[in-house]
């Protein structure tokens, strides 16, 4: 007996497979959004962030987490700070850039479409945190702060001045958006 894992990426050149699935993609009618139920497992930066974005589209959101609380997340372990490619520092950063430094980073083991696409939206991503009203570290002028952080090879690296995961979690976690209640007995 064989078994055939598909991790259903889209077909085509790696720069555009994500950029003709969106545009493929089936819409939902604003009308129709709060009859799904999104359900989102993991409370750390990635599922609290898509937990409160997803809510605030207008869906029903559940999260679930293995830990007690949604602060226990493995994300608040992290170090460092958040990469991007928004080229801040004009030293050359970019979108390839990023891809590149981050299958290397993976021992190249990763999923390239799926990297290259996270490359590709880093930069809303930041954007989007500050909106949600992540404090970030910011320069005198009043620009976003970043730096040069693990083998990065540029400054990318987006960061808090004090515990940058836990500042973030708890930010997003406090939007009150999903029932942050929820805890998943079975994991």
């Amino acid at each position: 007996m064989t078994i055939t894992f598909n991790s259903k990426i889209p077909a085509g050149a790696i720069g555009d497979k994500w950029a003709t699935y969106k545009e493929d993609a089936k819409l939902v009618a604003p009308g129709n959004k709060r009859k799904f139920k999104v359900i989102v497992v993991g409370t750390g930066l990635a599922g609290a962030s898509a937990a409160a974005t997803m809510a605030e589209l207008g869906y029903q959101v559940d999260v679930f987490t293995f830990h007690d609380s949604p602060r226990r997340a493995h994300s608040i372990a992290a170090q460092g700070g958040i990469n991007a490619a928004k080229n801040y520092q004009g030293d050359g950063d970019s979108v390839h850039r990023l891809f590149y430094d981050t299958i290397k980073g993976g021992d190249f083991r990763s999923r390239e479409s799926n990297v290259h696409r996270l490359a590709e939206v880093s930069v809303n991503i930041i954007d989007q945190m500050v909106a949600q009203g992540v404090p970030f570290a910011r320069e005198y002028g009043g620009l976003l702060d970043n730096r040069s952080f693990g083998g990065a090879q540029v400054s990318r690296t987006f960061y808090a001045r004090s515990d940058r995961a836990a500042v973030v979690v708890g930010r997003l976690s406090a939007t009150g958006a999903p029932d942050w209640s929820r805890k998943c007995a079975d994991v």
